[in-house]
């Protein structure tokens, strides 16, 4: 039986990877962690992940950990797996945990951010979504402001992979503009699959300026319905997973979400 449990924080850049987690045919964030572990300790372990980021999702503050026989000090596990991932998976940090942490079943919240830009970029397509909108910044504000609290979010993920209680509880949720950027920043305790995505994209088109007769636009009033009555309608726009990251996950005990969020913003 494993003795030790090791607790890693992970950054990737999702571009080149199926998503987070493992898949027999695919290349994947957990994928390349596991066989680094077995390749520094000669175990195979289940390594869990505090969040399933979606396919070309970047992370900057994933949490893992595995449970492992290996004497290494805890400490160093971040540098042994360096060696042996590649250049777009960094273990950033790594220590020995007590014996029931859970990256999973231990998280408080999760921290995600967006970003968008209206013009295109030679360097930084591959980071944010180019949408090449004129959109309106008070439009967005008020939509975030809606999602705070806590909400049935099953209109904004994926049909199949909704869960019994689809129910999160949402910190903060707020839009920031930085020079040519739009930054959505959101924080709760919980996140479905695509759940960021097709918020995003949903806020986005009922901000949108542009007259499009060829797409039914979104109203703030029917994106709060699909708040306050989950089932009567789905989001169907979706932002793509360039300009998604997972920035934090937060198991301390003593500070709430809110508290966290600003000091780290």
């Amino acid at each position: 039986m494993p003795q030790r449990n090791i607790r890693l924080t992970v950054s990737y850049r999702g571009t080149a990877y199926s998503g987070w987690q493992w898949q027999s045919n695919q290349r994947t964030v957990q994928g390349e962690l596991n066989e680094a572990v077995f390749r520094v300790s000669g175990e195979r372990v289940s390594l869990l992940g505090a969040g399933r980021t979606d396919a070309g999702v970047h992370a900057l503050g994933q949490v893992a950990n595995f449970r492992v026989d290996h004497r290494l000090e805890g400490e160093r596990w971040a540098a042994a797996l360096n060696y042996y991932l590649p250049d777009d998976i960094r273990v950033l940090d790594s220590q020995e945990v007590d014996w029931e942490f859970h990256a999973i079943r231990d998280a408080r919240f999760r921290r995600y951010r967006y970003l968008a830009a209206r013009e295109r970029s030679a360097l930084y397509s591959g980071f944010r979504w180019e949408h090449g909108r004129d959109v309106s910044f008070a439009k967005l504000q008020e939509a975030a402001g809606l999602i705070v609290g806590e909400h049935d979010f099953s209109a904004f993920c994926v049909v199949g992979s909704r869960k019994e209680d689809n129910t999160c509880r949402i910190e903060r949720s707020r839009w920031y503009q930085i020079g040519p950027l739009l930054v959505y920043e959101i924080c709760g305790n919980r996140f479905l699959h695509t759940m960021v995505r097709s918020l995003v994209g949903g806020m986005m088109n009922l901000a949108d300026l542009r007259q499009d007769y060829n797409t039914q636009n979104l109203t703030l009033g029917s994106f709060a319905d699909m708040l306050h009555f989950p089932d009567s309608e789905r989001c169907h726009f979706t932002a793509p997973p360039q300009g998604l990251y997972m920035i934090r996950v937060g198991y301390h005990h003593k500070e709430s979400d809110h508290e966290v969020f600003h000091r780290h913003r």
